[in-house]
C-alpha cells in the first residue's frame, strides 16, 4: 500500500506554531513514528505553503497511490481549486485536521474540501493522521 500525506500552509511550523493548539511535536518526528507503526505501508510526505504545489501533488499521486491524507490547513476553508483537484482523481482522500476546527473560530467551521473527500477526521491531534491511514486501509480493503 502507498499513501501520500499532504500538509498545507504553516504546517511546516508544527512543534513551534501554537503548541497549545497543534502540540509540541514537529511533523518529521511524528512521521518517523507513523512509518514505524506501518512498516507495510509506503508513506510519502509533502508539505507546501503554495496552493498550486498542493494541487500538483494531488494530481501527481491521485492516480497511482492507494490514498491521500490531506491537511490543507487554511486552504480547507477557501480553496475551490483544491476541492476540484480532489474530485478529479481516483485515489480516496481523507481530510485531516489536528485541532477540532468546530471548537475554534467560526470561519474554520466550513470545509470546501469535505464534500470531495472520502471522510474527515479532526480534533485528535497528530493522531488524526494515524486514524486517516486506518480509514484508508479499510477503504482499500473493502
Amino acid at each position: 500500500m502507498k499513501i501520500q500525506i499532504i500538509n498545507g500552509p504553516n504546517l511546516n511550523l508544527l512543534g513551534v506554531r501554537e503548541p497549545g493548539v497543534y502540540g509540541g511535536v514537529g511533523f518529521d518526528a511524528y512521521l518517523v513514528r507513523l512509518e514505524a507503526a506501518y512498516p507495510d505501508i509506503e508513506i510519502h510526505y509533502f508539505q507546501s505553503n503554495i496552493e498550486g504545489e498542493i494541487i500538483d501533488r494531488i494530481h501527481a499521486t491521485g492516480f497511482s497511490f492507494d490514498g491521500i491524507v490531506l491537511n490543507a490547513g487554511a486552504y480547507t476553508h477557501t480553496s475551490v481549486a483544491i476541492h476540484d483537484a480532489v474530485k478529479s482523481i481516483q485515489s480516496p482522500v481523507i481530510e485531516v485536521h489536528i485541532s477540532n476546527v468546530y471548537s475554534r473560530e467560526p470561519f474554520r467551521h466550513q470545509s470546501l474540501l469535505a464534500a470531495a473527500c472520502r471522510g474527515v477526521i479532526a480534533g485528535f491531534g497528530m493522531d488524526s493522521y494515524r486514524l486517516a491511514i486506518e480509514a484508508l486501509r479499510l477503504a482499500v480493503n473493502c
